[in-house]
C-alpha cells in the first residue's frame, strides 16, 4: 500500500478500510474482537485491529462503517451440486436411491446441456453469494460452464472433475471424463478463483480402473479427491452383499484412503472407520440437511471431531436439502450432533463455525488462503447484521450467528 502523510502521522492508503462492532477471525479458535477493522488492499488482508488504531494507521476512498454488524471468514460450501438448483423441489420425500436412479438421472439424460449448467449455476451463485458463501466445492457435469459463471459473478470455485462409469452428454466413458478434466485443470490452473479437485461420484458408479488411475493422478498433481462414501445404509450393504467388501474398505484397498480424500455424507462409520480416516488425514464433509431429508443417516460428527478428522460443512444440491443456506446448515449440525453424541456440549457454535469455513478451506486444500480473517490470507470475507430482534439481545455474537441467525442478515460480501 502507498504511504500518505497525515499530520506527523505516515498512513498506508489501502483499497478498502471496514470498521465492524465485531470480528470473528475463526482464527484464533474462540475469538471475537470488539470494535476492530480489517484494511484489505490487492485482494488480500492486509491488517486487523482495534478500529481506534486503524483509523489513524490507514486510508482509503473505500471506508465501509458496520456498526452492528459481525465480520467473519466467507463460509465454504464444501459438497454442492450447483447446477441442481433448477431441480429443487422436483423429486421431494423420497429415499436416496429412489430419488437418484428413478428421477434425477432420468431428468438429467433428458434435460442436461451447457445451457442447464450455466442457468443452474448462476441461480446457486446467486442463492449461495445471498447467503455468505464466498467458495463453493462443486460435482457436475460441464465443469468448464460452472468455472465460467463463478469467474463471471466473482465466487472462488473448486470445481469437481467429474467421473462416473457410464455415458452422458459431456463424456462417453471414464477415461474421456479423466482426460476433460485434464484439460480443463491445465486451461484454469492460474485462475486464482479456481481449483480443480478430482471428483468421482461415488464406489458405486465408479470401477476400480478409473478410482486407481485418479488416485495415482491426484498423488502427482497434489489433488484433493472429492467421492460421495458411505452414505446410506443401502450403499453399505449392496456393495457387501455383491463383492464382500464395504466400500471404504475398497478405496483403501486402492490406496485412495489419505490426506487428500474428502469423503461426503460418511454417515455409516464404524469406530475403525473413524480410526482409518483419522490415522490416513482423511476429510469428511457433513451434510446434516440432505441426510435427513433422504433419511440417509446421520455422520458421527461428534466421534471424528474427537479421533482428530477435519469434518466440514455441505449443503449437497438444492434438489435434496432444498437450500444452499450454510447458516441453517451450521445450526443443524450442531443440533443434532448433539443428539447424536448424547452430549449438549458436542458441536458447540464454535465448532459449527469452524466447519463452515476453516475446516472446509482445509479440505480443499485452500486453508493457507481462505477460510479466517488473517493478515496475508485473501479477503473472502462476510458481513452479518446482528441488530434485529431476531438477534438480541446479544451475549455472544458466534453463539447467535449460529443458532439464532438467519442467511438475510448477511449484508456485504467480499
Amino acid at each position: 500500500p502507498s504511504l500518505n502523510i497525515l499530520g506527523n502521522k505516515i498512513m498506508q492508503t489501502v483499497d478498502t478500510l471496514i470498521h465492524a462492532r465485531w470480528v470473528i477471525p475463526i482464527e484464533p479458535e474462540n475469538t471475537v474482537y470488539d470494535h476492530y477493522s480489517l484494511a484489505i488492499h490487492d485482494g488480500k488482508i492486509v491488517g486487523l485491529l482495534p478500529t481506534e488504531l486503524a483509523q489513524l494507521e490507514y486510508k482509503s476512498d473505500n471506508v465501509i462503517e458496520l456498526h452492528t454488524h459481525a465480520l467473519t471468514a466467507g463460509f465454504v460450501n464444501a459438497h454442492t451440486h450447483a447446477a441442481m438448483s433448477l431441480m429443487r423441489g422436483i423429486a421431494d420425500d423420497l429415499p436416496l436411491m429412489d430419488w437418484l436412479q428413478n428421477h434425477i438421472w432420468v431428468l438429467e439424460s433428458k434435460w442436461m446441456s451447457e445451457e442447464f449448467v450455466r442457468d443452474g449455476t448462476d441461480l446457486a451463485i446467486a442463492e449461495m453469494l445471498r447467503g455468505g458463501t464466498t467458495c463453493f466445492n462443486d460435482m457436475y457435469f460441464f465443469p468448464e460452464i460452472a468455472a465460467q459463471q463463478a469467474i463471471k459473478h466473482g465466487i472462488r470455485a473448486s470445481l469437481g472433475l467429474i467421473v462416473i462409469d457410464f455415458p452422458s452428454v459431456w463424456a462417453q466413458n471414464s477415461n474421456e471424463y479423466i482426460e476433460k478434466g485434464l484439460a480443463l485443470h491445465k486451461k484454469l490452473f492460474e485462475h486464482d478463483l479456481i481449483s480443480t479437485p478430482f471428483a468421482p461420484h461415488a464406489p458405486y458408479t465408479v470401477s476400480n480402473e478409473p478410482l486407481t488411475r485418479i488416485n495415482e493422478l491426484a498423488q502427482d498433481l497434489k489433488f484433493p479427491v472429492h467421492i460421495h462414501l458411505h452414505e446410506t445404509a443401502h450403499e453399505v450393504e449392496s456393495a457387501f452383499a455383491e463383492s464382500g467388501v464395504r466400500p471404504i474398505d475398497r478405496l483403501n484397498a486402492l490406496g485412495l484412503i489419505n490426506d487428500s480424500l474428502i469423503a461426503v455424507h460418511a454417515t455409516q462409520l464404524t469406530d475403525e472407520d473413524i480410526a482409518l480416516l483419522s490415522q490416513a488425514g482423511a476429510s469428511i464433509v457433513h451434510c446434516p440437511e440432505s441426510n435427513l431429508k433422504l433419511a440417509s443417516g446421520f455422520c458421527p460428527v461428534a466421534k471424528c471431531l474427537e479421533a482428530g478428522i477435519n469434518v466440514a460443512l455441505g449443503t449437497d444440491g438444492a434438489a435434496s436439502n432444498n437450500d444452499l443456506d450454510m447458516i441453517g446448515e451450521m445450526r443443524t449440525a450442531a443440533l443434532i450432533g448433539k443428539a447424536i453424541a448424547n452430549n449438549a456440549k458436542a458441536i458447540h457454535a464454535m465448532t459449527a463455525l469452524r466447519m463452515a469455513t476453516i475446516n472446509g478451506a482445509k479440505a480443499l486444500g485452500l486453508d493457507k488462503q481462505i477460510g479466517s480473517l488473517e493478515i496475508g490470507k485473501s479477503a473472502d470475507v462476510i458481513a452479518i447484521d446482528l441488530s434485529d430482534l431476531e438477534t438480541q439481545p446479544l451475549y455472544c455474537p458466534i453463539s447467535q450467528i449460529v443458532y439464532a441467525a438467519s442467511r438475510t442478515q448477511v449484508t456485504d460480501v467480499w
